[in-house]
């Protein structure tokens, strides 16, 4: 009989997230518009409490402005006026990001506004040179500074939020972390055990080397415990950033139908395999198996896997199904 732990349960939606600020149609882009068409608002709906922020606008660029880029190599860059490249605002954007990150504790996640000099999180345009060509290899000043700052706050490129599997992907991220965030506060070795015992199937879904790494870091509590916490969340972290394949969950639904084999008769035990099978080949959607595991539970429960975040990484949203 396993022992229970009580842990802080998961926060309710809306969770408080950041977003560059035209992201929400506020007309403070360079050219005096807003972009609040450049994600899916719809889709997010009552999620999140936004917490806007602009850099541009923050170190005193006024509206509209002269528009700004990344100049030099891929590792090393800078971002200057385009029209005229003595203008440098790079180290007023670093100086802002970091002033930031110290609002930002409670943030359970970020959404960057794409393609931006000092916003974008990835494959920003950067220039080598005035007149050649630029490569995408880039990410953003502001967003680079804040992402470095706080690596385990999940971060997101808006334009990427259109895709509906990057998009739970993001909102699970997002719920682990607002969890993780309630748990700090009261940590402690059983209560470290039982949220990894919580995430455990999910993360195996979008990462088997990173369910093995926490498995390994929580196998030895002695010593620094919050250091091993912050090694933990990393781990945790880095491994749901990962997107889960079909071959993540028929693994995690295989495990789950283990605690069932003591309780289902020969008859229900193929079906159920025929299912997983019909899966992992692509034939039938993941909510397919996940809805007859749930009946065989509620039938015979099991609290240690009914507590799984794996059944439920995310509030229940018709727009978050899993396409898979």
């Amino acid at each position: 009989m396993r022992a229970a732990v009580d842990i802080p349960p998961r926060p309710d939606a809306p969770l408080p997230v950041g977003i560059s600020q035209c992201l929400t149609g506020e007309e403070v882009s360079y050219d005096g518009s807003g972009a609040r068409s450049s994600m899916p608002h719809a889709a997010l709906s009552g999620l999140f409490i936004y917490r806007t922020f602009c850099p541009e606008v923050g170190i005193g660029m006024t509206v509209p402005r002269e528009p700004i880029r990344l100049v030099g190599t891929a590792d090393d860059y800078r971002v200057v006026g385009v029209k005229d490249p003595t203008i440098d605002k790079t180290d007023d954007l670093v100086a802002y990001a970091e002033a930031q990150v110290g609002n930002m504790a409670d943030l359970a996640g970020y959404i960057f506004m794409h393609n931006s000099p000092s916003c974008g999180l990835m494959r920003v345009k950067v220039y080598p040179g005035p007149d050649a060509p630029a490569s995408r290899q880039a990410t953003g000043i502001y967003a680079r500074t804040v992402t470095r700052a706080l690596p385990n706050l999940p971060a997101e490129d808006a334009g990427r939020l259109f895709d509906v599997v990057l998009r739970e992907n993001f909102v699970t991220r997002v719920f682990t972390y607002a969890h993780w965030q309630r748990l700090r506060d009261e940590l402690d070795a059983a209560r470290l055990i039982a949220f990894h015992s919580r995430y455990k199937y999910l993360l195996l879904a979008h990462s088997m080397p990173a369910y093995q790494a926490a498995g390994r870091l929580l196998s030895d509590l002695k010593g620094d415990l919050e250091q091993k916490a912050e090694d933990y969340i990393a781990v945790l972290m880095s491994g749901l950033k990962q997107v889960a394949t079909r071959k993540g969950h028929a693994n995690v639904l295989s495990h789950l139908q283990g605690y069932l084999k003591k309780h289902l008769d020969s008859a229900s035990r193929q079906e159920l395999d025929q299912l997983i099978s019909a899966y992992r080949l692509g034939e039938q959607p993941l909510l397919a198996p996940l809805a007859l595991l749930k009946h065989h539970f509620r039938q015979f429960p099991d609290e240690y896997v009914l507590n799984q975040s794996y059944f439920e990484p995310h509030p229940t949203q018709a727009a978050l199904r899993r396409p898979l």
